[in-house]
């Protein structure tokens, strides 16, 4: 501040100026008239001056007050030009009516007045734009980020002022993806069969086989930078970064195919599974991630990789049948569990999953028999009939003290204890049961079913009969019932229940089916199992079957090898002839899979998928939002006939381009 402002003493003339006026009338007053008029004139004389030095003063100051503005008004300009962050205004039409230098060089123009908003940034007229109820955005400031060519800036608009700031912020945005590429990821991976491909090799060829395995491991883990520790002869952790897991899951996990291909000439060719976690911070957590990843890809079958990245749940190969590798010994573990768990309970509820087949009846029989053997009371819950299970179930009613057994999802409720068991045949998910309520009120809850594992799962389960191998329920039940009784006898009817479910499921024996397939058939047989009684029960009605031939008429060929049936629009097939169309063009020649569409009685669209092995349909479905087997999948979606045809065929365009559709 100048001085002049410091040592302002002006102002005090006037209170002097004042004081002497009053001086001077009091002596003209007492005194003499010409004495106050001097007086008068030297106060008028002093007023003058006291004017002239604030004029003086007032002079200054705007002069002063004029120069700092100017000045600072000069270097306001050029600081926001040299500002290191941009600075836009804009008009009402979205066109920039100035900007700092920054901007310019962050475009690399001089001048971009005029220029619209839209063409700079094309990803702000969606952030500005109204919402989806027709009213503008009452926000005050808007952010976002957005990439300039080798840059990332911040960009934050005020709307009510139409102003831009950008913020480089590339430092931070490359810090940033350096971090989430640097998190680590844990794997495990497994020979998931090497006792079945190592048999019948001496020591020294199953040492050689680990080590080519092991060393093709090896070179794909030092290729894409995983660091690769040996656990046991048949087991490895993996550690690896984000980064790495990205580049493997673009790669697909050629691995699988590389190991799969290089022991093709052994009887049993090994295969890898692979579980993979990222996302949580704790380590611990990690690994059991990592395991929880690699128990769901052995328990879809093996020789396909489980990846699970925070909420994401990925899988990829799958693409050969599974090896049987079940082991007497399981079965009777699990059925000595299972025969504790009955004699525990005061109850036993058991229960299949919606719209039930024969392989839920027949399996459901099968666990009352194991209940029943230990005078345990036991219930089956069935909501109701459907045309699949009509003709089964007519059977059943002959025998009225089997039949007393069947009681509704809401008597099931009603009944149910905190010592009651409930066992869950033919699914694993929750959602999928006939009726969810049972599996959240249950205590305890016993899984037998031989799908493969899905993302959604009974985790609660005190004892979890999980088999992929298996051909069906009744194939594990069976099993199951030879170990839970030293005498157990089934009766004639209770036996061609379960080799009905078998017979169903394998399509008479012809997939799915292995040596412990046939085992259990035989057992079964042996127990007095009718199977001309399950040849009626199978038997066509001539009228679907002219139906089935209908659909099969407008079916084509896609990919060379596919079959795909569309129905016409507004016909309405249950589900259990949309599968058997596709099972139908299963048989003909030169076909590999088969996917049939159609509108089911609910409203859904009901889409069917079979293959004989060289295509995983389960991946597809999938995809889709269903599930099921590598040979047998199934989906129900919401739409039009249509729009699930053109799903199915993008689904099926994306796997062939990036994968191939055959094995």
């Amino acid at each position: 501040m100048p001085k002049f402002l410091q040592k302002r003493w002006h102002g005090y003339y006037t209170v002097w100026a004042f004081m002497l006026l009053l001086l001077l009338v009091i002596i003209v007053t007492k005194y003499n008239w010409a004495l106050g008029i001097i007086c008068l004139c030297l106060v008028v004389a002093l007023s003058y001056f006291m004017l002239k030095t604030e004029m003086k003063f007032r002079t200054n100051l705007l002069e002063y007050i004029n120069g700092l503005s100017f000045r600072i008004k000069r270097v306001e300009g050029e600081a926001i030009n040299v500002l290191p962050f941009g600075i836009i205004l804009y008009s009402e039409d979205r066109t920039v009516e100035w900007h700092n230098r920054f901007t310019s060089t962050m475009f690399g123009q001089k001048s971009l007045v005029g220029s619209a908003l839209q063409d700079l940034f094309p990803a702000l007229p969606a952030l500005m734009g109204e919402r989806k109820d027709g009213h503008k955005d009452l926000r005050k400031e808007l952010q976002t980020e957005l990439k300039i060519e080798d840059h990332y800036y911040q960009l934050i608009l005020i709307l009510d002022e139409r102003l831009i700031y950008l913020y480089d912020v590339t430092e931070l945005v490359v810090l940033r993806e350096r971090y989430e590429d640097e998190k680590m990821a844990l794997g495990i991976i497994m020979m998931d069969n090497l006792d079945e491909a190592a048999q019948g090799m001496d020591d020294q060829q199953r040492t050689s086989l680990i080590a080519r395995v092991t060393s093709e491991i090896t070179d794909w883990a030092k290729h894409y930078e995983v660091y690769l520790r040996r656990l046991s002869s048949d087991r490895y952790l993996m550690m690896l970064n984000y980064k790495s897991l990205q580049e493997l899951e673009k790669s697909r996990f050629v691995i699988l195919d590389e190991v799969r291909e290089m022991t093709a000439e052994l009887k049993v060719p090994m295969t890898l599974s692979i579980g993979l976690a990222f996302g949580p911070q704790s380590i611990s957590e990690l690994g059991e991630l990592a395991q929880s990843s690699l128990d769901m890809a052995l328990g879809r079958g093996g020789d396909q990789t489980a990846v699970k990245a925070g909420q994401r749940l990925s899988f990829y190969g799958g693409k050969s049948n599974a090896v049987e590798k079940r082991t007497r010994v399981r079965a009777r573990v699990i059925a000595h569990a299972l025969r504790d768990l009955m004699q525990e309970s005061d109850k036993v509820f058991i229960m299949g999953h919606r719209m039930p087949d024969m392989d839920v009846i027949g399996a459901s029989i099968g666990v009352l028999k194991a209940a029943q053997m230990y005078n345990v009371e036991a219930y089956i819950v069935l909501p109701g009939l459907n045309p699949s299970i009509e003709r089964m179930m007519s059977q059943v009613q002959k025998d009225e003290k089997l039949m007393e057994r069947f009681i509704p999802p809401e008597q099931a409720l009603l009944m149910m204890n905190p010592h009651s068991l409930l066992v869950v045949v033919d699914t694993h998910k929750a959602s999928m049961t006939m009726e969810p309520r049972l599996v959240q009120n249950a205590r305890r809850i016993v899984v037998v079913d031989h799908h493969r594992r899905g993302e959604e799962f009974i985790n609660d389960a005190v004892l979890v009969y999980m088999e992929p191998y298996a051909s069906s329920a009744c194939e594990l039940v069976t099993e199951l019932l030879q170990y839970i009784h030293e005498k157990i006898q089934l009766s004639p009817l209770e036996a061609t229940m379960l080799l009905a479910g078998i017979t169903v499921d394998t399509k008479h024996f012809a997939l799915h089916t292995g040596s412990r397939t046939f085992e259990a058939a035989g057992f079964l047989r042996r127990s007095g199992a009718d199977t001309v009684q399950i040849q009626r029960m199978l038997k066509e009605d001539l009228q679907e079957y002219l139906a089935k031939s209908d659909i099969i008429k407008h079916a084509k060929m896609i990919y060379d090898h596919v079959a795909l049936a569309v129905t016409e629009k507004d016909m309405v097939i249950p589900q259990l002839l949309i599968a058997q169309v596709a099972d139908t063009l299963l048989n003909m020649t030169d076909v590999v899979a088969s996917f049939v569409i159609s509108e089911r009685p609910d409203g859904l669209i009901g889409i069917s998928a079979r293959s004989l092995g060289k295509m995983n349909v389960q991946v597809v479905m999938e995809r889709l939002g269903g599930g099921g087997h590598l040979t047998n999948a199934a989906v129900q979606l919401k739409g039009t006939v249509e729009e699930a045809q053109a799903m199915l065929l993008d689904v099926l365009a994306q796997i062939e381009e990036k994968e191939g559709l055959f094995e």
